[in-house]
């Protein structure tokens, strides 16, 4: 199906989905805004509050006034980590195990199930509006998943892509509440879109009596490598001493501003990068990671302008902000295609009639609108600083998120960093905390299952939560449980590993044949976990579809 016959169908179907509504109570005195903000395949170490040279004043000026969590993590991908932040569910309880796609199985069909509410259906009967603006992916990009679109699951308005990847300059299902549009001007850019409809959305609703729920989920800065000539412009040297030397350097920032202990040793490069010495095509290399740098940039920007729209509606000090990326680093690389019909996602051509050169390739330099490229594994490396592999994979690398939260009202001890482990499962938790909202469990006449995060509220406050017994993780067959400070963690199909996180967060020493007592403890629980959530093996999963 092409994108015309695509956008055809959804607008043949606009008026067939059923609308969810619930009433609004309500409001309780006092409960805060919430703005939800997600980043897309942005890793560990690329902001400059984590240790990044990037330029992020905005979200670096968020961290001093807030709490920066140091052990905060994701589910390694973009569905589950998503379904996971809007429900408080392990993935898999949700429906959406995988990705979009459906294996016929209760916890790998792809689609937001409705054993689960989202943070939307929550708060709106609690007198919140709730409001999105971004990447929704948590149902199939189709017309007759519209029942799981974002006004199907609370959302009051909603702008953004129902799909997950696409260009920026043209991205594919593109919507305004239930209606398909098309992006327009010559200036189009999703990422300041995106910005344009959060500070549209924050400038309407701080005037309102109740308080609102805003979620934004950026595509910035997944893959394609799309960006402004202005913002390139300013990376454009300054990666030309390679990914050896951005690692080193990073690791040394981490260091010393406390993010990383100095007990964990960086780890080496990947096996699959040179060295940058015997890197071929140096000046394109550079270059992808110079386009990159301007994706955060600019959103960062657009940060920047929310940030600002708070100010001028003085709401800023009883706002919440928990900004978070979805994975860690990307290191796909995108193959060279030049015929045949490519994936929804990508155009063929750009708006004006120009082919899209798709796939990466050291005779394309990267970053207009008719390219569509990734920056690869050596830069990937770079951005999951100082851990090992990346999205797709439950090692820190692919795990390891960045979490900022502000709330002037709450916080005391600004600029704070925090050891305390948490997981995406506690968003869900924490926005119903800080809302004074209950946790349903029925909703539209379906059971809901129990909520499975805890609330970060007591962490804001400065003190000591009650963490998890054990957090546990599963994508593609790669599989963890973290219990206090050990982490029993497997690249499929290889065996178990075991990491004292304490000594040794970078996973460089395998502790595993000196401790089969705990393999087989942590082993176990993991299984039970596995069982309860619907897990399957891999194998099974892709022979079932």
């Amino acid at each position: 199906m092409n994108r015309r016959d695509f956008l055809q169908l959804l607008a043949a179907s606009a008026a067939t989905a059923p609308l969810v509504v619930t009433g609004r109570a309500a409001a309780k005195p006092g409960r805060p805004n919430i703005i939800l903000i997600l980043a897309d395949d942005m890793g560990f170490s690329d902001l400059g509050c984590y240790g990044s040279e990037i330029a992020t004043p905005n979200l670096d000026r968020l961290a001093r006034g807030g709490v920066r969590f140091a052990q905060f993590y994701n589910t390694a991908r973009c569905c589950p980590t998503r379904s996971s932040l809007l429900t408080g569910l392990y993935a898999h309880q949700t429906g959406v195990g995988h990705m979009t796609g459906d294996y016929g199985l209760a916890a790998y069909r792809g689609d937001l199930n409705r054993r689960c509410v989202t943070i939307a259906e929550a708060l709106r009967p609690e007198g919140y509006h709730t409001l999105m603006a971004g990447k929704w992916h948590v149902t199939p990009a189709r017309p007759e998943s519209r029942h799981n679109w974002p006004l199907q699951r609370g959302f009051e308005h909603f702008f953004g892509t129902i799909e997950g990847g696409g260009s920026y300059f043209d991205p594919v299902t593109l919507t305004r509440d239930n209606t398909p549009i098309q992006a327009e001007g010559e200036s189009f850019y999703y990422t300041d879109a995106i910005g344009d409809a959060a500070c549209a959305l924050i400038a309407d609703y701080a005037r309102r009596p109740e308080p609102y729920f805003l979620y934004v989920a950026f595509t910035a800065p997944h893959w394609p490598l799309h960006a402004r000539s202005a913002e390139i412009a300013k990376y454009q040297d300054r990666y030309r001493d390679g990914w050896d030397a951005l690692r080193a350097e990073r690791h040394l920032r981490m260091i010393r501003m406390g993010m990383v202990s100095r007990r964990w040793p960086l780890t080496p490069r990947d096996p699959g990068v040179p060295g940058w010495q015997d890197a071929p095509d140096k000046e394109w290399q550079a270059h992808r990671m110079a386009v990159y740098a301007a994706q955060i940039d600019r959103l960062d920007q657009q940060i920047g302008r929310m940030l600002a729209q708070l100010g001028k509606t003085r709401t800023e000090d009883n706002t919440l902000i928990l900004f978070l990326s979805d994975n860690g680093g990307c290191a796909e690389e995108l193959a060279v295609v030049s015929r045949g019909v490519p994936p929804l996602y990508i155009p063929l051509r750009t708006r004006d009639g120009r082919p899209v050169r798709r796939g990466n390739t050291p005779q394309v330099m990267p970053g207009a609108e008719d390219t569509y490229a990734s920056y690869g594994m050596g830069w990937a490396n770079a951005s999951n600083t100082p851990f090992r592999l990346y999205k797709h994979w439950v090692h820190e690398g692919g795990i390891a998120t960045p979490l900022i939260a502000r709330w002037p009202a709450v916080i005391r001890k600004r600029g704070a960093i925090t050891g305390q482990p948490g997981h995406i499962i506690d968003i869900m938790a924490t926005c119903l905390a800080a809302a004074r909202a209950s946790y349903p469990s029925e909703f539209a006449g379906h059971p809901i299952l129990p909520l499975e995060g805890k609330s970060l509220l007591p962490i804001l406050r400065g003190e000591k939560r009650e963490g998890h017994e054990a957090i546990c993780w599963e994508h593609e067959g790669n599989r963890a449980i973290r219990r206090g400070q050990w982490k029993l963690v497997s690249r499929h199909p290889d065996n178990w590993e075991l990491y004292d996180l304490e000594a040794d967060r970078t996973e460089m020493n395998d502790m595993a044949a000196g401790h089969p007592h705990l393999v087989r403890e942590l082993s176990a629980d993991y299984e039970r976990w596995a069982k309860r959530c619907g897990v399957e093996p891999w194998p099974v999963v892709k022979g079932a579809r």
